[in-house]
């Protein structure tokens, strides 16, 4: 499908500058709706394609690979005051699916989007690093020209919100929720001795690699602790869709990913001028709790840390409801003294 919309896009769209296009499944229209298209492959395209009226597919482009474009899968949904949601790894935008309803309901846009190599986003070989994402994020948040944001991340997503605010700022964002956080640093170094060793993370790294089936299988155990929360917060259907999600992913993506994880977000960290609620459970098998987000409120003072007592990393579907009200709850609140 994308590649036949690249190509309309390429004949119906003159070029230097961008251009919106909407496919009708069934109609076999295919109009110009603004803009015109990029003249250089490495330019932004806001490709819309809708398929059955209300089950719309959107998809926006942010960079290219060769002489295939790079588009993001992503849903816009509610009116109000836009909250954008970045998933974990190795899912899609669909893991906020307790979220997205609760903030529907209380009168929040919602934008989810399934991050370059994941869900129904394309798969390429590079750009699987925090620059880039934050940049993908960035097209989002610009092209939606979305203002008076709520950033809400879960995990591997925490990065992008740091590395977003530390590059671009805050201009466009009122608040951050960061859930699971890798934040600040999450590998071991001279100054960071509390963090993971390196050498876990390669091994993470090689397994992906070497079979990928058995490292999500396993990766899975630890993202609910599945020994503890089986049929109880976690049904055996529930675990295998999540894992069947995450074998639909880019292999190469899969395996980058975890270089990723090992990003020094200090620096970021530092420039996060807007206020934080970080969300954390204290038995999480994946990102220590201990390590990350404790010392990261220390990093900022307009921040709470809110934490979920033998709660795993996968609290946005283990310990939803918790998780929702305290989003809610810091959402809904004034912004603390002195934050923007």
């Amino acid at each position: 499908m994308t590649p036949a919309i690249d190509s309309l896009a390429q004949r119906h769209g003159p070029p230097g500058g961008r251009v919106r296009v909407e496919v009708r499944a069934g109609a076999g229209i295919v109009r110009r709706v603004g803009g015109t298209l990029p003249s250089q492959p490495t330019a932004t395209a806001h490709v819309r394609c809708a398929l059955g009226g209300e089950n719309a597919m959107h998809f926006m482009t942010v960079g290219a690979e060769n002489s295939a474009l790079v588009n993001l899968y992503y849903e816009d949904h509610g009116q109000g005051r836009p909250v954008v949601l970045i998933h974990g790894y190795p899912l899609s935008g669909a893991a906020w699916e307790k979220q997205v309803p609760a903030l529907l309901s209380a009168g929040f846009r919602t934008i989810t989007y399934d991050r370059r190599g994941f869900g129904k986003s394309s798969q390429p070989a590079t750009g699987y690093d925090y620059d880039t994402f934050a940049a993908d994020l960035n097209t989002i948040m610009t092209e939606l020209d979305l203002r008076d944001v709520v950033l809400v991340g879960h995990s591997m997503g925490t990065g992008e919100i740091a590395r977003y605010l530390g590059r671009y700022g805050s201009g466009r964002v009122s608040k951050a929720v960061v859930i699971s956080p890798l934040l600040p640093l999450l590998v071991k170094t001279n100054d960071n001795p509390d963090g993971v060793d390196k050498n876990l993370l390669e091994g993470f790294k090689q397994k992906a690699k070497m079979d990928r089936f058995a490292f999500l299988t396993s990766f899975f155990n630890d993202f609910f602790n599945y020994e503890q929360t089986k049929d109880k917060q976690v049904s055996d259907d529930a675990f295998r869709a999540n894992r069947d999600i995450a074998r639909g992913a880019s292999p190469i993506g899969t395996a980058a990913c975890i270089d990723a994880w090992m990003e020094d977000f200090r620096a970021d960290v530092s420039r996060m001028d807007v206020p934080v609620l970080i969300i954390h459970g204290d038995a999480d098998r994946v990102i220590p709790y201990p390590s990350t987000s404790p010392r990261l409120q220390g990093m900022l003072p307009n921040s709470e840390l809110v934490t979920l007592q033998g709660a795993p990393h996968a609290i946005p579907w283990t310990h939803a409801d918790d998780v929702n009200k305290a989003m809610l709850s810091f959402i809904g609140a004034p912004a603390m003294a002195g934050a923007r």
